[in-house]
């Protein structure tokens, strides 16, 4: 057994007993059926490309030919310590000059979830006197260009659990200083930073909300940018549409060959799946911005997820080459990518989802009459 196996029987072994073991790869119906997993258990989401190939059953991982260099993720590029502070339930009484962040700052809690535990709504205004519920847990401290993602990485925990904790809402940007509650320290706590970072698998959702990269609590998101030859730095935060247009277009015109819903051996496919011939035109559903354009889920293969304002997003999988990058501006009808079979096909195909802010729903109910 070599040293990096051995590690993962270990990673293994914590996972086993904290009930977060990453699935195994989908059966090979899922080839033809372009199934996903159902999105409510971690144990059944796709693998992450980041988990070794003795481990990905017979996904195939293929390098995504591509005109467009895609930079390295910043979940990647910025590194996150695992240092949270746990602190107690107390009370706080409210002193003059008080705000809401300072109260989070000589408390130790998020300001965000002191403002719930008391039902304080925008703009979250505190009087002098007032009597505050101190809500304890594990926070922590958001720094310059963190992502969730990254967070969540360094924790062994999933994004989405952190998300859901925190009530995050659209557009998912993080600032510096907030601080975030983590659920109770599970034992993956336990295992090294290799070893979290490894057991740490990514979704659809996890890209959608936790790639971001954390900026000053008075910046705003840069502005895309028109064209994929000059991509924004991975290092900042990007502005999505005010608003949707509230139409889609179909991104691909062929036979429907996967609905979405749950399938016959148990998986949900969160997306429909269009067979298609290898180079064909992948377009954009609506317009809106690149959130991400990459390979990093093993089983869509080359997958962009594009931001429509509104918290509406569309995700376009197993695409053979990409044509846009993280941050670019697009059009309702622009061409994004290349079909092919890459990802766990073995097929020609496109997989395409929209989500209502994290909720996938079933894009015939949104796209014109069928176009197969």
């Amino acid at each position: 057994m070599t040293a990096r196996s051995g590690r993962w029987v270990m990673a293994i072994a914590l996972l086993a007993t904290s009930g977060c073991i990453p699935r195994g790869a989908p059966p090979e119906s899922y080839g033809d059926k372009g199934g996903t997993p159902p999105p409510s258990s971690r144990s059944t989401r796709p693998l992450s490309t980041e988990l070794p190939a003795s481990r990905r059953g017979h996904i195939r991982t293929v390098d995504i030919p591509s005109s467009v260099k895609q930079p390295t993720p910043s979940w990647l590029t910025r590194q996150v310590t695992a240092d949270a502070r746990t602190i107690p339930d107390s009370t706080y009484v409210v002193k003059s000059g008080d705000t809401i962040r300072s109260i989070g700052n000589q408390t130790g809690a998020g300001s965000e979830a002191i403002a719930r535990a008391n039902n304080i709504p925008a703009p979250f205004v505190v009087r002098t006197g007032q009597r505050l519920k101190i809500p304890g847990g594990r926070y922590h401290i958001v720094r310059e260009g963190q992502s969730g993602i990254a967070i969540a990485r360094a924790y062994g925990i999933e994004w989405s659990r952190i998300a859901d904790l925190n009530d995050l809402q659209p557009p998912y940007v993080l600032r510096n200083g907030q601080r975030l509650l983590l659920p109770s320290a599970p034992e993956t706590a336990q295992m090294t930073v290799e070893q979290r970072a490894h057991a740490f698998s990514l979704d659809i959702d996890d890209l959608a909300t936790g790639s971001e990269p954390a900026i000053a609590t008075d910046a705003a998101p840069k502005a895309p940018t028109a064209t994929p030859r000059k991509p924004l730095h991975t290092d900042v935060a990007i502005a999505e549409p005010h608003a949707f247009s509230g139409k889609f277009d179909w991104p691909l015109s062929g036979q429907i060959i996967g609905r979405f819903g749950p399938s016959g051996d148990g998986r949900r496919n969160d997306g429909i799946n269009i067979a298609a011939n290898r180079g064909d035109p992948i377009r954009a559903a609506a317009d809106g911005v690149v959130a991400y354009a990459g390979s990093a889920i093993a089983v869509y293969g080359g997958l962009i997820l594009i931001k429509h304002g509104d918290g509406w997003i569309t995700a376009y999988g197993h695409a053979e080459q990409i044509l846009v990058t993280r941050g670019q501006s697009v059009h309702r009808g622009d061409v994004i990518a290349r079909a092919g079979a890459t990802g766990s096909v073995n097929k020609p195909q496109l997989h395409f989802e929209i989500r209502d802010k994290r909720t996938p729903v079933d894009p015939l109910r949104y796209l014109p009459a069928a176009r197969e």
